[in-house]
């Protein structure tokens, strides 16, 4: 869940400044070195324009490094999610610096002007090594183009972007009733229910507990010691910032499945019975690698069934050879068992971590706010949780502006047929992020 592979593509749209494929900063050369070094990256950049409309092969332009985050058949996928919302890419408007092997990018589209990084590496031909656009200035774009662009993406999606206290009044939304699985967003619950448990002063986030669950990647604690002490907040933080599946199981350990479960209910959540028994990570995991008939029963059971159920599971219940093939493949599997929101249920969710006195949630969600520092300078504070699995993708914002007022921006996508091409959501993000509010 919530893989981290696209961050490095080309069309991670809403990504901070990651660190990319090479980093080390090119040797001070003399001045013909230089000038050629200059020439070499003006070339590559207007060669990067036509690897985008599909004139050239990306094989003739990218090294093989950048291949191995971005293989060429990824990078012809996402240079059509991009054409086909932005239109063909035009011309490169700013190369700044022009002299070197690193320069920030601008190219104009016919209907975005998309911002980033690029760099060439002289060891391999002077090949783009790394490109990271990391906006998407829209021209000319409307709630009602962003509106028909994603309802043009297979499956179902939702959207909401609205003040918190102004939800009958958004700039933006679209089926913002609609349910739909949420991946790993569905920790924002566990994050609230902590937060809730530490104002009721059953916990602190300086408690120190035994690391004793284990699930399965993404994250790091599942390669920890088990017993290893690990602090509430610093369990907290890799939940959020990494989306630590070991530490959100064992955070749910902590609270009692009982505790999140209640917190979906209070925050608003307009049908729980849908997420409980809340599944841990591994449960999901586990999930995916069941029989068909075993997933038909759980469906048809009530609550305290499938309770029972989950209790029973084995491992001579679970292929675990199903389960990586899963992921592996990006086919998706019981999506229709899980974690559920609709954008309304999550804005009543961020309302009560935006409204406790205590801004600990509220600076675990900032660690990683998945924003640029051109989109971050719109606002005083930005968190951010997202989910990804094959067919399921949430993007969740909680944001404050200059007046000190809470504001949600969320996306989500399920296709229980297909994987996702998770850039096309993360640039209708952006485009809905830059609307007149």
């Amino acid at each position: 869940m919530n893989r981290t592979a696209f961050l490095v593509a080309v069309a991670a749209a809403l990504a901070a400044p990651l660190p990319l494929a090479a980093q080390d900063t090119a040797p001070v050369a003399s001045e013909p070195v230089a000038q050629a070094a200059s020439s070499a990256l003006e070339a590559r950049a207007d060669e990067v324009v036509a690897v985008i409309n599909g004139d050239i092969a990306p094989e003739e332009v990218f090294s093989d490094s950048f291949f191995a985050d971005v293989p060429p058949e990824r990078f012809r996928a996402i240079s059509q999610q991009l054409t086909g919302q932005f239109g063909a890419a035009i011309a490169v408007e700013t190369l700044d610096p022009a002299d070197g092997t690193r320069a920030r990018i601008e190219i104009r589209m016919e209907k975005a002007i998309a911002k980033g990084g690029i760099a060439i590496d002289p060891a391999a031909e002077n090949r783009v090594s790394e490109l990271l656009f990391r906006t998407f200035d829209p021209i000319d774009d409307s709630a009602a183009k962003i509106r028909a662009d994603l309802a043009a993406l297979p499956g179902t999606t939702n959207a909401l972007f609205a003040r918190l206290d102004r939800l009958d009044q958004p700039v933006f939304a679209v089926n913002a009733d609609t349910q739909l699985a949420l991946g790993s967003a569905f920790k924002l619950y566990v994050l609230s229910a902590l937060a809730e448990a530490v104002e009721a002063g059953d916990l602190a986030w300086d408690d120190v507990v035994e690391l004793t669950e284990k699930s399965f990647p993404s994250g790091q604690m599942q390669d920890w010691p088990q017993g290893a002490p690990v602090t509430l907040h610093t369990l907290a933080t890799m939940m959020i910032s990494i989306s630590d599946n070991t530490a959100t199981d064992q955070l749910i350990s902590v609270l009692g499945k009982d505790r999140v479960e209640a917190e979906i209910a209070a925050s608003g959540n307009a049908d729980p019975s849908r997420s409980v028994p809340l599944l841990t990570t591994r449960e999901l995991f586990a999930m995916r690698g069941v029989s068909e008939e075993f997933l038909a029963a759980y469906r048809a059971a009530d609550d305290d069934g499938q309770r029972a159920m989950l209790a029973a599971m084995t491992e001579a219940d679970v292929s675990m050879e199903q389960v990586q093939a899963t992921f592996a493949t990006e086919t998706p599997g019981a999506i229709d068992i899980e974690w559920f929101a609709s954008p309304r249920d999550l804005a009543g969710l961020l309302a009560r971590i935006a409204g406790r006195e205590d801004d600990s949630a509220r600076g675990v969600m900032a660690v990683q706010p998945r924003l640029s520092e051109e989109r971050a300078a719109d606002w005083t504070y930005a968190g951010f949780k997202g989910g990804s699995e094959p067919g399921v993708l949430n993007l969740t914002w909680l944001l404050r502006d200059g007046q000190g007022e809470y504001w949600i921006l969320t996306a989500g996508w399920n296709n229980p047929d297909a994987g996702l091409e998770n850039a096309a959501l993360e640039t209708i993000a952006q485009r809905i992020l830059s609307l007149s509010r």
